[in-house]
């Protein structure tokens, strides 16, 4: 997938701000080493730099890394697949918010990030989890003709699931919890922003002509359900989890 990440910046600002929370439950220390998974433009990695963390960030996408350097050259980030982590015990802590869910292999990703946590470190995520915007998601395919399910972008585990996997990776796990966040979105274009943002991928290879079709009847058949007045209401279903590295 190819990031607008001037429109990430611009129409999804609420994917940090919501971060923020989660931020809390990793409660960094001063001088800790901490990676942030799938940072995208870098201002949950700025939060940590200003409390005093030695915090590195990496995303798939060149293009949000491109912008995360731009904005915060004082912070190294990195482009880098997170299925494939090159780090060995170099982190007092791995930090991922709105991004595992993107990450189609979870076992090995939690394998990377197990082996680059010093013994002793934790994991802390929060991302899409199941029942996540699952309105949008049917809206979306409802529009498309013999639809390719092995070509859905995202997992969506249940907490269940999750664990049992944080655990066969070596992870003891130390807090989970699956939970509803309804998530605003601004404006009468804003399902239309979203699904250009992230949807984009639920859609597949499909001429302009046809993407805006399939748009266009997902917002319509959207609208009497998550429309209210102004704005949007997204159907946001969210897992936080914190694991340890004993």
């Amino acid at each position: 997938m190819i990031w607008n990440a001037q429109l990430y910046d611009g129409k999804h600002q609420f994917v940090s701000k919501f971060g923020e929370d989660v931020v809390g439950l990793l409660a960094p220390k001063a001088g800790e080493a901490i990676l942030d998974v799938g940072c995208g433009t870098g201002d949950l990695a700025f939060s940590l730099f200003n409390k005093g963390i030695q915090v590195a960030g990496i995303d798939q996408s060149a293009s949000m890394i491109e912008e995360a350097k731009q904005k915060y050259p004082h912070i190294p980030f990195f482009v880098e697949d997170a299925h494939n982590l090159p780090f060995e015990e170099k982190f007092d802590a791995v930090f991922s918010n709105a991004a595992l869910h993107w990450m189609k292999k979870p076992e090995q990703v939690l394998g990377g990030i197990f082996k680059s946590l010093k013994t002793g470190g934790r994991f802390v995520a929060e991302f899409g989890a199941k029942g996540n915007v699952a309105s949008i998601s049917r809206a979306i395919i409802g529009q498309i003709d013999h639809y390719d399910h092995n070509q859905y972008p995202w997992f969506f585990p249940s907490i269940g699931e999750y664990t049992s996997l944080m655990e066969q990776a070596g992870f003891h796990v130390a807090f989970a919890e699956h939970f509803e966040r309804p998530t605003r979105l601004e404006g009468v274009d804003g399902m239309r922003n979203w699904i250009n943002m992230f949807g984009d991928v639920v859609m597949g290879a499909q001429t302009p002509e046809e993407k805006e079709r399939i748009i266009s009847g997902a917002v319509a058949t959207l609208t009497e359900e998550r429309f209210y007045e102004d704005h949007w209401i997204a159907d946001y279903w969210r897992i936080r989890v914190v694991g340890t590295k004993k």
